[in-house]
């Protein structure tokens, strides 16, 4: 069967991965990302054929937009991946990081619920059995020093995604849960820090079709992070604290 799959982000890092994968595999894709450039020149090189859509996700008109154009042209996707996401150190204190901390938010948070909201009502009148899919990431577990926003944004995500989970439950749309680890991307490139267990994007791409394929609610990507994760969720505030209050930041000032 071929898929129909739409994704935003796909113009870099996730995003490009999950379209390079998707397109081997003969699927018809929707590129949304925020560099028309970027898009054309994936597109010619996925061969051609896919639609693309140079927007921000922030931008709830102009997904509203380029869903009614991909459902034209295509009909109701298979799998709608919310993968656009933006990443920056931010510290409270320093009234400049406010204007980085709206924008994480507002394209972590809100821009995934503007690229669901305007595939919802035809996946429920198609009920052919569709994934939302979004990106969380291992960050949303645990707040880490100078992530303010990120991790916010990322706590906030699994959050959204669940309680969505179970609103599309009595139309049999599975919403899916992906929070990443490390994956080599634009993103992590400039973390000043060790990234353990850091996966190529392509093999990160890979087990992400798998988990989407057989409807998981929740994974982390790699499983080693989740088992890190978990052990995290589980110390009490003071060790926590203690263990983290001087761990690595990401730098202040680019969004990446």
């Amino acid at each position: 069967m071929t898929l129909k799959v739409f994704i935003t982000g796909a113009s870099s890092g996730i995003g490009e991965a999950l379209a390079a994968y998707y397109a081997g595999r003969g699927s018809r894709l929707g590129l949304a990302g925020r560099r028309s450039a970027a898009l054309a020149d994936l597109n010619a090189r996925l061969g051609g054929g896919h639609a693309c859509y140079s927007l921000d996700v922030a931008d709830a008109p102009a997904l509203q937009a380029a869903a009614a154009d991909f459902l034209a042209r295509f009909g109701p996707p298979d799998i709608v991946v919310a993968s656009a996401g933006v990443s920056v150190g931010t510290l409270s204190e320093c009234e400049e990081d406010l204007a980085a901390f709206r924008r994480v938010m507002d394209t972590n948070v809100y821009g995934m619920a503007a690229t669901f909201s305007p595939f919802i009502p035809a996946l429920k009148a198609a009920a052919n059995g569709a994934r939302l899919v979004g990106l969380a990431s291992v960050a949303g577990i645990r707040g880490l020093p100078g992530a303010e926003a990120y991790s916010a944004s990322k706590a906030a995500a699994i959050a959204y995604l669940e309680s969505l989970r179970l609103e599309m439950r009595p139309y049999g749309i599975k919403v899916v849960t992906i929070a990443p680890g490390y994956v080599a991307t634009p993103m992590t490139a400039i973390n000043p820090y060790p990234m353990p267990f850091l996966l190529p994007a392509a093999e990160f791409a890979r087990r992400f079709a798998r988990a989407v394929e057989a409807g998981v609610s929740y994974r982390v990507i790699p499983w080693p992070m989740g088992l890190v994760a978990k052990g995290l969720r589980l110390l009490p505030n003071w060790l926590y604290d203690r263990l983290f209050v001087d761990a690595p930041r990401k730098p202040r000032g680019l969004i990446k």
